[in-house]
């Protein structure tokens, strides 16, 4: 019973930090982090296998002393900017509760979230993405210089295709 009673007691100072740009390092996080108490041990997670090995996986834990430094720091780096990006800060205790399921396709969610026309556009990759925009800017670049004396006429036309139709 006490030992279980020791672990509630450990989640309960440990933070998830999540949605971290990937050029914050670990460094730069503990400095982040170590205003608000004394940070007991940290895991900056990386993606040990596969394609991005070695790379930062987004996301961190950090284990302050006390419960009471833990949700200091959670209260005021949630949300906080960081690289352009608001970070995620919650305890640990919640992270396994409330949003495992919520965060499993943590990378879909945030695929959809960035681009507006949520139709199954979570499901194409980072990259994929990009090379369509890219592809596209390069079409319109190229109309533009083709077609700058037909342009005018060319607007009624091109407003009935609907911007999501992104030749394939």
């Amino acid at each position: 019973m006490d030992h279980n009673h020791l672990n509630d007691d450990k989640c309960e100072s440990r933070l998830y930090i999540g949605n971290l740009d990937l050029r914050i390092t670990e460094a730069a996080l503990i400095k982040m982090f170590s205003p608000f108490g004394k940070i007991v041990s940290e895991d900056f997670l990386w993606h040990n296998r596969g394609p991005k090995r070695g790379e930062p996986r987004g996301y961190a834990f950090i284990q302050f002393s006390t419960k009471e430094e833990a949700e200091l720091a959670k209260e005021k780096m949630h949300g906080r900017m960081a690289c352009g990006r608001p970070l995620v800060v919650r305890l640990a205790s919640e992270k396994y509760t409330s949003e495992v399921a919520a965060n499993s396709s943590k990378a879909v969610g945030d695929a959809s979230r960035s681009s507006l026309s949520a139709s199954g556009s979570g499901q194409i990759s980072r990259s994929a993405k990009i090379a369509a925009i890219k592809n596209k800017l390069k079409a319109m670049e190229e109309e533009s210089h083709n077609s700058k004396k037909q342009k005018q006429g060319d607007v009624s036309t091109n407003n009935l295709e609907s911007p999501s139709s992104v030749k394939r």
